[in-house]
């Protein structure tokens, strides 16, 4: 009979374990433990993830189910409270070092073309229960965080990640990314900033974003409409205001685009971008490709556990939100390898049922047989 390790396993084989060591000395995350390493707390977390455990008492429990399987699977029995202790005092960093390094390398291989590369920006708010009162942001009764992400629609998979206060402005994280020249960025009102779309124009980059119904684009230039294309309702080329206020001079001298659409709900909208060369058509798909990041906001809220946090410390919910995004990557990395499921949400919940059976990974939606053994090994002659 062929032996298959578990499906647990299998879904570590995607993990960069050399990278996960380097940083656990980096940030010393290992200094003077004694009970649970970093790697022991990463796979308890990833397992909690995987199964879709909703609290620590729950990831304990199943992790002592399955403890014949768990040496082989490079895991451990833990108790909630070594748990809760590791996720309060351990730096989040080496968390976020690994998402980052996973999703560069996710973004490499699918990337056939710089002028295929698209980046989408966009944050969605987590709320948090009153136990985060200490240092979370309370704004309109509600507290809660933001998580910013940039995102690849090519690899259907996010790219970078930063934790922040609600009430932080989404164009300041924005600001500090590395902007990759040729690229082509996606965004909506909330990162309204000319000064930095001068700095995206001057890097060669390619952007993508809508104007607000009181800026005004002085024309130069119409270009004509296609026959093939009745949402489009304009194609005009023009310059900004060049003041943003009477002390402040417009950064982004250079002309700009303003494509006017009408969208399926019949509402008009006003698209900016600084490709002057394009078929209006080409830049308005371009931002619908926006909503591919809602889908996977929506996506990891119900399937991946971060509504509901397993600590009351920043570190901790730092901790579980990019160990979430890591378990969303590595579940997208071994979809990849099989052919069977194709529906990331179905293959998510194979893994869910299966995840300490020993099958192989292209095999979870197949009905599994009893191997068929030899009777006559079973007779003494």
């Amino acid at each position: 009979m062929r032996h298959h390790n578990s499906v647990f396993h299998q879904i570590q084989k995607h993990v960069p374990w050399g990278v996960f060591d380097r940083l656990v000395d980096e940030y010393k995350a290992d200094y003077r433990v004694r009970k649970l390493t970093t790697k022991s707390q990463f796979l308890a977390l990833l397992f909690g993830q995987l199964a879709g455990a909703v609290s620590l008492r729950e990831i304990e429990a199943g992790l002592s189910s399955q403890q014949s399987r768990l040496y082989h699977a490079g895991g451990r029995c833990v108790a909630r409270t070594t748990l809760a202790e590791a996720n309060a005092r351990r730096p989040a960093a080496v968390f976020s070092g690994l998402f980052a390094h996973i999703a560069a390398t996710a973004s490499r291989r699918t990337r056939r073309h710089i002028s295929e590369a698209v980046r989408i920006l966009d944050a969605t708010r987590v709320e948090l229960s009153s136990l985060r009162s200490g240092w979370a942001d309370m704004v309109s009764g509600h507290r809660a965080i933001k998580l910013h992400v940039s995102y690849d629609p090519h690899a259907d998979a996010p790219l970078g990640a930063t934790v922040t206060g609600q009430k932080t402005n989404d164009i300041t994280p924005a600001k500090t990314i590395q902007i990759e020249p040729g690229m082509t960025y996606v965004f909506d009102l909330a990162y309204y900033d000319f000064g930095w779309w001068a700095e995206l124009d001057a890097k060669g980059c390619r952007f993508v974003t809508r104007l607000k119904t009181h800026t005004r684009l002085e024309v130069t230039h119409v270009r004509p409409l296609s026959a093939d294309n009745d949402a489009i309702l304009s194609d005009r080329i023009g310059l900004l205001p060049q003041r943003m206020a009477r002390s402040r001079k417009n950064p982004m001298a250079d002309p700009v685009r303003e494509i006017t659409v009408s969208i399926s709900t019949g509402k008009t909208i006003r698209i900016l971008t600084n490709d002057l060369d394009a078929p209006a058509s080409e830049i308005a798909e371009l931002y619908k490709q926006r909503w591919q990041i809602e889908l996977f906001f929506k996506w990891i809220k119900q399937n991946l556990k971060i509504r509901h946090f397993l600590g009351t410390s920043e570190n901790a919910v730092r901790i579980q939100i990019f160990v979430a995004l890591i378990a969303y990557l590595l579940l997208r990395m071994a979809q990849a390898c099989q052919d069977k499921v194709s529906q990331p949400l179905a293959f998510a919940r194979l893994v869910r049922l299966n995840l300490m059976h020993r099958r192989h990974i292209g095999e979870l939606s197949q009905l599994q047989r009893r191997p068929v053994t030899n009777q006559d090994q079973m007779l003494l002659i």
